[in-house]
């Protein structure tokens, strides 16, 4: 029999030159999950399978490379320099398919994104503002969920979680967008015809207050020397939602967000009784996965989201200064 030798048959067949011999790839996932975390019990959690999976997809990539990519011990996991140099290369491989891929799927049509936030955000700040997204986007298909759970992208499979938060979210790509100032507020009617009242006043009032709130009246009267204040009664609900449209009906004085109430303050609808006095501040945060945070719809959501936030910021401030407040 007539021997072919390999670079005739390359010649022969030019395509022969392209034959790639490509590692298993879902080897080479667990492998970047794992080496990301240097933990396979953190690996596993993030691709929701058992450590043993993660241990055994491991091991079938250093044997398919000839290479140990970790060192085992019983108490500890760390990369050999094969590791961390393959680490480099594929996760830069693996964000170039992410990107390339999600490229070719916008231009095939309508692009789904999945966005949650918390339901009051969702409702009083959101989804007034989604039109001007869409008219910028009109080729993406908006999915609205809300929740107030932790972020999991793995389990819930969202694009982008909003959520209020001190400190920016770990293992995510956490991007601020708008300032949040908790401060109280109420009906105009239960001033009185004050400008402006004083913390004592509240023995006579009803304070409002919900379940999911993330700054308390108890935290509020520590801040303005009020401790041993006994207001008149108090009103509570499970959602923020709620417990602001009480506010708004002249039910009692709640401690809500200006973003979410600036609204309703310019229109005369309602007031805030004490100012700026013994707000609260942190930050709203758009959180994306790593392996999403450079999508074209994600880049351009977030700057949609900085734009709008930069606005309401603005009306708060103008308001606050027409007050004679500083922020």
């Amino acid at each position: 029999m007539k021997t072919v030798r390999p670079d005739r048959a390359a010649r022969r067949h030019p395509e022969a030159k392209m034959i790639r011999k490509l590692p298993p790839l879902n080897a080479v996932r667990a492998f970047e999950v794992a080496a990301r975390h240097v933990s396979f019990t953190r690996a596993a959690e993030e691709l929701n399978v058992t450590h043993g999976a993660v241990s055994r997809q491991v091991a079938l990539l250093e044997e398919w490379l000839g290479k140990e990519l970790f060192r085992r011990s019983a108490s500890q996991l760390s990369l050999t320099d094969a590791g961390r140099t393959y680490l480099g290369e594929v996760s830069a491989v693996l964000d170039r398919l992410a990107v390339a891929s999600m490229y070719v799927k916008e231009q095939a049509g309508p692009t789904a994104f999945h966005i949650n936030a918390p339901p009051t955000f969702t409702m009083r700040w959101l989804i007034a503002r989604m039109a001007s997204f869409q008219r910028r986007h009109p080729d993406v298909e908006v999915r609205l969920t809300t929740s107030l759970a932790p972020v999991n992208f793995q389990e819930h499979g969202y694009d982008v979680a909003i959520r209020g938060a001190n400190t920016p979210l770990e293992g995510c790509s956490s991007l601020p967008f708008m300032t949040e100032i908790i401060a109280p507020v109420c009906h105009q009617d239960l001033m009185g015809g004050a400008r402006m009242l004083q913390p004592a006043d509240l023995e006579r009032q009803t304070l409002i207050s919900y379940a999911t709130e993330p700054f308390s009246w108890r935290e509020w009267m520590g801040e303005v020397g009020q401790e041993d204040l006994r207001p008149a009664s108090a009103l509570k609900f499970e959602q923020m939602f709620f417990a602001l449209q009480a506010a708004q009906e002249g039910l009692g004085v709640v401690l809500v967000p200006l973003f979410l109430a600036i609204d309703d303050i310019l229109a005369g609808r309602l007031c805030a009784p004490f100012g700026l006095l013994g707000a609260s501040k942190r930050s709203y945060y758009a959180n994306f996965s790593t392996s999403s945070a450079n999508y074209p719809v994600v880049r351009g959501f977030y700057e949609w989201l900085v734009r709008e936030g930069r606005d309401t910021e603005e009306s708060i401030l103008t308001w606050a200064e027409s007050m004679g407040w500083r922020l």
